[in-house]
């Protein structure tokens, strides 16, 4: 077979797998969340196996605990984080003018000057309003439309645990059918880079996910203390956003130090105390958690995931979401590879040859 023959083939592949994602993108969320379990417990089953439980035991127990907790945190936190998102919606135009207002006693007005107290005279003011009660109306019309939508919520939970059962059951044999597959001639070569890309996933995904769960945990519950409100939305945004480096803490800081300076004007002590909680995230994040949970050597730049994050997400949706960073560390690792492969070619080394 040709060079010519293979790249026909794998562009096919390829070709055919992306008219999947944009033909199914919308039934595909549970069936990528289920995967997702499952690559994200099998290292615990394997582990269970070799303490002699059987494969299927060891499947259930992992499950069970992992529905478990998520049953236990949804019962404690969602209600309340639904009804600070709800408030928070509801209030931010107000915020946004008062917060302007007290900005304006420092470095004087920003708008056209006014003698009266009509801020709808402003059009700076009513501009800001008017963007403030657009984006609370689409935060409330999200929240309303995700009511609406709660039975397919509902059926997306169900199919969730069911597809990560049979996947987590049947995963060291469907690897093993894969591998089967596999041309005996690249059989080595493909193994390799089947393991860097699964050192990447597992070095990124889990580690990152832990580092969202504890900085997310981390904002909410030290913002709390300090008494700052919507501190748990925070907190959530913060953790989710910090999947991608530098960009959650960069995103719950300017909108913390935001409530801050609302809530605790001229008590510069406490708005003191809500940077030092996002300082103490940060140090702790660079020098501890990233460090032992991530490490340093994934190779997924942050502008490489921003960009895979926007281009899946344009392409696919939500589903894209979901893929955009295996699919981003699956691409990184070829790239690699195509890298070596080049550098060891003769149209690199011709002048030597």
């Amino acid at each position: 077979m040709t060079q010519r023959q293979k790249l026909a083939i794998w562009s096919g592949v390829l070709a055919a797998f992306l008219l999947f994602l944009f033909v199914f993108s919308e039934i595909l969320p549970p069936f990528i969340f289920g995967a997702a379990i499952a690559y994200f417990c099998d290292p615990i089953a394997d582990r269970l196996e070799k303490r002699g439980l059987s494969r299927l035991l060891a499947t259930v127990v992992v499950l069970i605990l992992a529905v478990l907790l998520f049953a236990l945190l949804a019962v404690a936190v969602l209600p309340l984080l639904i009804e600070q998102f709800t408030a928070l919606a509801k209030n931010l135009p107000d915020y946004i003018d008062t917060l302007r207002s007290r900005i304006e006693g420092i470095i004087g007005s920003i708008g056209p000057s006014t003698t009266t107290d009509d801020t709808t005279s402003d059009p700076a003011t009513s501009q800001l309003r008017e963007a403030a009660q657009g984006l609370s109306g689409k935060l409330l019309k999200g929240i309303w439309s995700g009511g609406l939508a709660f039975v397919g919520a509902l059926a997306a939970a169900v199919v969730t645990p069911v597809v990560a059962f049979y996947l987590l059951l049947d995963w060291d044999r469907m690897i093993a059918r894969v591998d089967d597959l596999i041309p005996r001639r690249h059989l080595d070569e493909v193994r390799g880079i089947a393991r860097d890309i699964d050192e990447v996933l597992a070095g990124f995904m889990r580690g990152q996910f832990l580092v969202c769960i504890i900085q997310g945990t981390f904002y909410a519950v030290g913002l709390s203390v300090i008494g700052l409100e919507f501190a748990l939305v925070v907190g959530m945004i913060s953790g989710m956003a910090s999947f991608i480096p530098y960009v959650g803490a960069i995103l719950g800081l300017v909108l913390s130090m935001g409530l801050a300076f609302t809530q605790f004007w001229g008590e510069w002590g406490m708005v003191l105390a809500v940077l030092g909680v996002f300082v103490a995230g940060q140090v702790i994040e660079g020098n501890f958690l990233t460090p032992y949970l991530v490490g340093g050597s994934v190779g997924l730049h942050p502008v490489w995931l921003i960009f895979a994050l926007a281009a899946f997400g344009s392409l696919f949706g939500f589903a894209g979401l979901l893929i955009a960073v295996p699919a981003a560390a699956v691409v990184g690792v070829l790239t690699r590879h195509g890298i070596t492969r080049y550098r060891e070619s003769r149209l690199y080394l011709e002048d030597e040859l």
